[in-house]
């Protein structure tokens, strides 16, 4: 039964959140997930010990100790094929990290005999999950977007996350690609919407919900300038993917009924017709892709396809 078990992890800035998952429906198993604080600027050891105290209380919740298979969903800049963290002090998380084995150095806080690790990138994560589950199982060509911190994002083909297709953009992620005078992730954030907000209406709030709350021709405007720029810089994208569906997720996703009528609209007016879903599965959807990774022939098709940042 074990065997058909693995360990997904998602790997945030402030917190880690672990479950198991039945390799079989992709269904979380009940009663094994768990979370636990991070601070992110602790040591090496602090970090890694409390990320396996997550860890650990899954493996307890499902007797795991002789064997586990956990799969990371965890942000770059990270080597997803040797699991060295790359994080430095631009990135402002896990600067303690740097260089850092994660395979070599976990496993002393996991309770368990014999453990096997596997990462992939917590967007492209979140759009393996996102495509097992809801309404994007049922089509071939998905794009997932992220939306928080930072502009995270995913080509799925047949459930299989896309890297090197001449189909996506370099390295199959959208966050730092240019974008009017910066790249996308300076647009598609929490930060970029604080600032705008602060321009038009010289109030300071310190997220996206404070924003929506205010229901004002200030916050009005605010949505309708994302949904735009949004739409201006994703059309030849979705073009050249012919993507069926977007999926989004993160938290201005949460405000998806302000902005994405302007999205939708531009979409349209660009001659592109396709479906939206705000998912539901949230963190779900990265501890089941994560997880996925110890599917055999799931593995197989991505293995060689992980970018090294």
């Amino acid at each position: 039964m074990n065997d058909q078990i693995a360990i997904g992890v998602d790997i945030g800035g402030s917190h880690v959140t672990s479950a198991a998952v039945d390799l079989r429906t992709f269904e979380i198993l009940e009663n094994t997930t768990f979370s636990a604080h991070i601070n992110n600027k602790a040591s090496k050891d602090v970090v890694l010990q409390d990320w396996s105290k997550a860890i650990n209380k899954t493996i307890e919740s499902t007797s795991m100790q002789r064997k586990v298979d956990i799969g990371f969903a965890i942000p770059g800049p990270f080597n997803y094929k040797t699991g060295v963290a790359l994080f430095e002090g631009d990135n402002d998380k896990y600067e303690s990290l740097y260089k850092v084995s994660i395979p070599h150095e976990l496993p002393k806080f996991i309770n368990s005999d014999q453990v096997n690790l596997r990462f992939l990138n917590d967007a492209t994560a979140f759009g393996v999950g996102v495509s097992t589950q809801g309404k994007a199982k049922n089509c071939r060509k998905v794009i997932v977007v992220t939306l928080g911190t930072g502009f995270g994002s995913a080509f799925i083909n047949n459930g299989v996350p896309q890297v090197n297709s001449n189909d996506v953009p370099k390295d199959g992620c959208l966050w730092d690609k240019p974008y009017k005078s910066g790249i996308s992730d300076d647009y598609f954030s929490t930060r970029w919407c604080i600032e705008r907000y602060f321009e038009i209406t010289k109030k300071r709030v310190k997220g996206v919900k404070e924003i929506a709350e205010a229901d004002s021709e200030g916050s009005k405007t605010v949505f309708r300038e994302f949904g735009a720029n949004m739409a201006e810089f994703m059309i030849p994208y979705i073009a050249n993917f012919q993507a069926e569906i977007i999926v989004m997720g993160g938290n201005i996703s949460k405000a998806s009924q302000l902005f994405l009528p302007t999205l939708k609209s531009e979409l349209h007016k660009a001659g592109l017709q396709l479906q939206f879903e705000v998912s539901p599965l949230m963190e779900d959807a990265a501890i089941i892709g994560s997880a996925k990774l110890f599917v055999p022939d799931f593995w197989d098709m991505v293995k060689n396809e992980l970018p090294k940042l």
